[in-house]
């Protein structure tokens, strides 16, 4: 496509063709070239675990961003910290078994657990777990 675009703008210079007529030739090649450039990509764009990345009132501990936990007063950033940099987990209990937990930080994961579930890892989303980019 883009050698077809260049060798318009070469031959409009070429010949010396009014800006109109140059226009209409890009517009036509694009359009002719333009299907069969585009290619399907394969994105998951129906996430089934979306509301659980900090849409709703339960949290995703194995794909949810720590900064998420900020909803969950007392979860964040101590215990959400350890919580994302600890995973994966197969079941919300195993949180209680990450290390270095005190028991005030047990007590808080209780109290929130209700609220959180442990789907399973989604590459997409754990990359992100610790640090998504955004900064004060």
């Amino acid at each position: 496509m883009k050698f077809l675009v260049l060798s318009l703008f070469a031959g409009a210079a070429a010949f010396s063709a009014s800006r109109r007529d140059f226009m209409a030739q890009t517009a036509a090649a694009v359009t002719v070239a333009a299907p069969v450039a585009v290619q399907v990509a394969n994105a998951d764009i129906d996430y089934a675990g979306l509301p659980y990345l900090g849409g709703s009132n339960k949290v995703d501990v194995n794909n949810a961003n720590v900064r998420v936990y900020a909803k969950l007063p007392g979860m964040y950033p101590s215990v959400a910290g350890k919580i994302t940099t600890n995973g994966p987990y197969k079941a919300v209990s195993d949180l209680y078994s990450i290390k270095g937990l005190t028991e005030k930080e047990k007590s808080i994961i209780k109290k929130y657990e209700a609220r959180l579930v442990a789907l399973e890892p989604s590459p997409m989303y754990v990359i992100d777990r610790v640090n998504n980019g955004l900064y004060r």
